[in-house]
């Protein structure tokens, strides 16, 4: 894995060392697709408690892996060796050649990471957002880099989705955004790369196209979200519905992204819809609660639609 940039005069050797700041859902799919891809890889989180339970997932998982013949033990076994979970940020990313960032979708605490890595990492080290909503020309002044900033978006889950959006802004320069790109493929990404910036990029503007009607079907009268939701599977023949999909990504998760697009546009039309916000209000957050559009039990298997 010896690839070769330049950037700002910097020379940046061996893409080795992947730090993930964040170990919820994202952030621990991202840390272990990348040890598996054969980086060393640090997961990074303020909780050792948090760590502890994103371990206990990634092994669950790596384990019914390897029981389907998904994956080999062996492999299993090396990325586990390349992997490590912390809670010492700046230990972390003294040696990172690149850290991503899949923290709350919360500007002001982005911003408040990016200055902190901006002084402890190398200064070769690129500053990548997981965001898909908070552009990362939002970041850049919160760095002494702004040529190394960029987003690189994935997908939950990201263990099985293999899509990767990577953006830059009017600051990323080509190296950068060649470097990532060539990490991305390195990880077994299909690569999107958007070479000017727009909040939501390209995937969860279809997306939110979509969901924005569902809602307004929803919010009408006009249908039950379980049969918007049959609509999109049986007439589109989507794998799942638009409220399922909430429910999978987490209904906090589209309440914050729906916030933090109204911050950077001022747009009312931006904000999340009174449906999605009594869920939020509620707790209901979908699959990772229990209960959104939906009630799960403990396998996360869907048991009923929530009419109430």
């Amino acid at each position: 894995m010896r690839t070769i940039f330049q950037t700002s005069g910097v020379l940046m050797t061996d893409i080795n060392n992947v730090v993930v700041i964040g170990s919820g859902t994202m952030g621990s799919q991202i840390g272990m697709v990348a040890a598996l891809s054969g980086y060393n890889t640090t997961i990074v989180d303020i909780s050792q408690e948090a760590l502890d339970r994103a371990e206990d997932m990634l092994r669950s998982r790596m384990a019914r892996d390897v029981e389907k013949q998904r994956r080999t033990q062996e492999d299993v076994d090396a990325a586990f060796a390349r992997l490590r979970l912390l809670t010492d940020q700046a230990e972390a990313v003294k040696d990172a050649d690149i850290v991503i960032e899949a923290a709350i979708e919360d500007l002001e605490i982005k911003r408040k990471i990016f200055t902190q890595l901006d002084e402890q990492t190398p200064e070769h080290t690129i500053l990548a957002t997981n965001s898909s909503n908070i552009v990362s020309s939002q970041l850049v002044e919160a760095t002494k880099r702004p040529d190394k900033v960029c987003n690189m978006h994935f997908f939950n889950p990201v263990l099985v989705l293999k899509a990767c959006e990577i953006v830059s802004n009017e600051h990323t320069s080509a190296e950068t955004m060649d470097a990532v790109e060539t990490l991305a493929r390195k990880m077994n990404r299909d690569v999107i790369r958007m070479d000017k910036e727009i909040p939501g990029f390209v995937a969860n503007r279809l997306l939110n196209a979509l969901r924005r009607e569902a809602l307004e079907l929803y919010q009408g009268g006009y249908a039950s979200f379980e049969d918007i939701d049959l609509a999109a599977k049986s007439a589109l023949n989507h794998p799942m519905g638009p409220f399922e999909l909430m429910d999978l990504v987490g209904v906090d998760v589209v309440y914050l992204i729906r916030k933090a697009e109204f911050e950077q546009t001022g747009d009312p039309a931006s904000l999340p819809s009174p449906a999605v916000e009594k869920l939020y209000n509620e707790g209901r957050y979908g699959k990772k609660s229990g209960r959104g559009w939906y009630e799960y039990d403990a396998q996360g298997r869907k048991v009923r639609a929530i009419t109430d």
